[in-house]
């Protein structure tokens, strides 16, 4: 799950992003509402969830929040703000956001309130992948190979996963770099061709084949 924090006090920003990749979540952080804007609209598809102040600089998160649902984009928008009066939760509300969180906060709470929007319809997705003898649990985060469990590093997992969901489908290195890394993410250009060896090593000659290379485009998972 790939989360966008539009926040612009810098100390908390840190704190939650923090907290929230220790929770195994890939996280940006942006503290201007134009850039926000911005990145929303030349990466559509690439968030999970939008985690947004209502303060912000240029844009405010109402402002963006109304824009991102001109744009006709689903994704949940959880407003987190020192705003607590009821007319400001209403504005919020109207504006398209699905959940309000007012500061101060435990992140518990944060999190809890991040968990239950996921786990909605709009963006629920399957705990469970299978292909052929490899299947893939997301909620416990283990992988097995014809029975047999397969230790994975954290991005190895979430690599295996992204190209699992895209079965048959060829997926670009510029998608995997977007949606398993954040923007403060050191990377060389070769960081996914090493990852996509090491998941390929691991399992197998024979089920590692089943991560195709498209030269010059990406990986495809086929069999």
């Amino acid at each position: 799950m790939k989360l966008l924090l539009v926040e612009d006090e810098g100390e908390l920003a840190e704190v939650i992003a923090k907290g929230l990749k220790h929770e195994g979540y890939v996280v940006d952080v942006c503290s201007d509402g134009g850039k926000a804007k911005n990145l929303l609209t030349s990466n559509k598809d690439a968030f999970d969830l939008v985690i947004l102040d209502i303060s912000l600089p240029h844009v405010d998160g109402l402002e963006l929040c109304s824009y991102v649902r001109q744009l006709h984009l689903t994704v949940p928008i959880l407003m987190l703000t020192a705003r607590g009066a009821i007319e400001d939760k209403v504005n919020a509300l109207n504006a398209g956001a699905d959940d309000y969180v007012t500061k101060p906060f435990s992140f518990e709470e944060l999190l809890a309130r991040i968990r239950a929007l996921l786990r909605r319809p709009t963006v629920k997705i399957n705990d469970l992948l299978r292909v052929g003898d490899i299947s893939l649990d997301v909620a416990k985060h283990k992988v097995f190979c014809k029975g047999e469990e397969i230790e994975m590093t954290r991005k190895e997992f979430m690599l295996l996963e992204c190209l699992m969901r895209r079965q048959n489908q060829v997926v670009t290195r510029d998608t995997l770099y977007s949606t398993l890394w954040d923007m403060n993410d050191t990377l060389f250009s070769n960081t996914v061709d090493v990852h996509i060896k090491n998941v390929r090593n691991k399992l197998g000659n024979k089920h590692g084949s089943f991560i195709k290379t498209i030269r010059g485009v990406g990986y495809v998972f086929e069999i």
